[in-house]
């Protein structure tokens, strides 16, 4: 039995009246054992052994000497325990004693000797409290998705509210202060208000110039500083490095978690949107799951801080950079390293270029000329065949080896019904001719369908109709049998729903014409006229 269990027994017998002696003889314990379970029901603490000795007992004043020296010396002028345990050996005099038993001893006692002497720190984490709707917490994150059948590394932003636990996701191709503010806009909007109190943020070069020393004081980038006051954010910079991840680590470990329990397999989408709408979706669902052991969920906490934010502003922040490039003579314009093609009558203007943070919209003036995706990688080119066909008319021959031309077909839009067409074109009417023909073919694309004209295109072939308005005929007897709503093209621009076309209002306010149609039957006796009096 355990030595409680023996004392209860020797005080169960003392008290059924059995004399000391017979509770020594039954239980086989001495005279010290039956008075102590007298005095008390527990047994007394067993007594520690004494510390053994150790042969370095005489060189541990010396080892803290030296670590307490260390305390003042350069940083990179400290003793390492291998530094520490040959001077033992020849200034001390040590023998017989381990490089490991001294390695442990210095472990031990270097971050004892630190905290004794006020340098700390002793790494303590204090629980925090958040009220809603005043603190938030901001930060990107690596995610790998497939985009197009080929692994894209991008950048995840995420907004998160530290009462709640409610963030707002957004991936983008990279990490720009584009898509610092479109995260920004976005999350705003998608949580409906502007926190009140702090939003912490990282030291990034989307919104910090310069930091200055250790202190947390920061020269702003001019940008950032008049887009947190357009929204009246207030703004708070955690320290540099690793350190400064622990004041933030809400949306550090958020982006951690989203990552893993959303972007695991990796996800295979066709453009950014349609992943960011699967990024919104996944928001929502997460509004029903709970942090840690609370007993809220997440949403059920946002619909408390929700009614606590601050008013959004009524007018739009301009988060795209405006650029003024100049066309090149390949009819490109370069930004951020990249080459992006333009319509080939710009050669030699300045032209506006407005980025942002997955595509970019070229100007000529007010007119939109070009819309591109943005490229990731550095030093690539993305060209749109369409942007070279009024060159190519006058130079046939540049077409068959342009890098356009390439891009079109790894793109899809230059599909091989082009390719068994152009090829038809060239051999009944040459080279030069039948590239032209092709080329008046592509120019179809800029007013009809793309699935019209390769019906079109389709049908020609079959026909043996190998020329530009035989195609667009059967086209049109296609779009006329096609019963599916259109599509519109990403570059096409389109106006917003609260624009209203002047010459359809004005239309639309004419009175009802209620007279009766043209008609030439009047015409008709002239024509009888002539043929009488010609037979006479």
């Amino acid at each position: 039995m355990s030595k409680i269990e023996l004392f209860a027994a020797i005080r169960r017998d003392l008290a059924a009246g059995m004399s000391g002696r017979a509770v020594e003889e039954k239980h086989r314990v001495g005279r010290r054992t039956v008075s102590a379970a007298m005095a008390s029901a527990l047994p007394p603490p067993r007594k520690a052994m004494p510390p053994r000795g150790s042969k370095l007992d005489p060189f541990k004043p010396a080892i803290d000497d030296i670590l307490r020296a260390d305390l003042d010396a350069p940083r990179k002028q400290r003793h390492t325990v291998r530094r520490i345990y040959h001077r033992l050996l020849d200034e001390h005099g040590m023998a017989d004693v381990s490089y490991q038993v001294v390695r442990t001893y210095v472990a031990d006692r270097k971050p004892k000797i630190r905290a004794e002497s006020g340098r700390g720190p002793i790494k303590v984490f204090f629980p925090q409290t958040h009220r809603p709707g005043a603190e938030a917490e901001v930060d990107f994150g690596e995610v790998v998705i497939n985009l197009r059948g080929e692994p894209v590394t991008c950048m995840l932003f995420s907004f998160r509210m530290s009462f709640s636990g409610k963030a707002i996701h957004r991936v983008f191709a990279s990490g720009g202060q584009e898509a610092f503010f479109e995260g920004h806009v976005h999350a705003l909007q998608r949580l409906g208000g502007v926190p009140t109190g702090k939003v912490r943020y990282d030291n990034l070069r989307s919104s910090v110039a310069k930091v200055l020393g250790f202190s947390r004081q920061r020269i702003e980038t001019q940008r950032w500083t008049a887009f947190r006051s357009h929204y009246g954010l207030d703004v708070f910079y955690c320290q540099p490095g690793i350190e400064g991840a622990h004041e933030k680590g809400g949306v550090e470990g958020q982006i951690g978690w989203f990552r893993r329990n959303h972007l695991v397999p990796v996800p295979r989408v066709e453009s950014f949107d349609q992943l960011n709408a699967m990024v919104d979706q996944w928001d929502d669902q997460d509004d029903a799951r709970r942090i840690g052991t609370r007993d809220r969920t997440v949403g059920e906490d946002f619909a408390v801080e929700q009614p606590l934010l601050a008013r959004l502003p009524d007018d739009d922040f301009e988060t795209g950079i405006w650029l003024t490039p100049r066309v090149d003579r390949y009819s490109q314009v370069t930004v951020r390293t990249n080459r992006y093609s333009v319509p080939v009558r710009l050669v030699g203007r300045p032209v506006r270029v407005q980025l942002h943070a997955s595509h970019l919209v070229v100007y000529d003036g007010r007119e939109q000329v070009a819309w591109h995706e943005r490229l990731m990688a550095k030093g690539g080119s993305r060209l749109d065949l369409d942007h070279y066909l009024e060159g190519l008319i006058r130079k046939p021959g540049a077409l068959p080896g342009a890098t356009a031309l390439e891009q079109a077909r790894a793109a899809g839009r230059f599909t091989p019904v082009h390719d068994a067409w152009w090829a038809a074109a060239r051999k009944a009417h040459g080279d030069a001719a039948g590239t032209r023909a092709l080329i008046e073919v592509l120019l179809l694309h800029r007013h009809m369908p793309h699935d019209h004209v390769v019906a079109g295109l389709a049908t020609a072939v079959r026909a043996g109709a190998l020329t530009a308005d035989a195609v667009a005929l059967e086209a049109r007897k296609f779009a006329e049998t096609d019963d599916r709503p259109p599509t519109s093209s990403p570059g096409l621009r389109t106006l917003p729903a609260n624009v209203i076309s002047l010459t359809e209002r004005r239309l639309a306010q004419l009175p009802t014409d209620t007279r009766p149609l043209p008609t030439v039957t009047a015409y008709d006796q002239l024509l009888r006229r002539r043929a009488e009096g010609t037979g006479s």
